[in-house]
């Protein structure tokens, strides 16, 4: 069993479970506009809409997480190799 995919996932170490570089960068953009649309929501005075965007900027900083230490767990597995965006 590799450490860098889930318990049970159908990818194998060859042909990942998801592509996690894909999830990153789709993680990056998440946070970055969340963090955009909370700022612009607390100028607004639309408090609930603030608190909503920031709880999503945190499930993104947590998303970038474990997606950072499933990627070093592949890297240790194969090391040398190189991922392309899909992958």
């Amino acid at each position: 069993m590799t450490r860098s995919q889930p318990r049970r996932a159908r990818g194998t170490v060859g042909h990942a479970y998801s592509a996690l570089n894909l999830r990153l960068l789709l993680a990056g953009f998440g946070l970055v506009t969340m963090t955009v649309f909370a700022v612009l929501a607390f100028n607004a005075d639309l408090g609930w809409l603030g608190v909503l965007c920031v709880v999503f900027a945190v499930v993104a900083v947590v998303d970038l997480i474990i997606i950072q230490r499933r990627r070093a767990a592949r890297r240790r597995e194969e090391p040398g190799a190189r991922h392309s965006l899909f992958e």
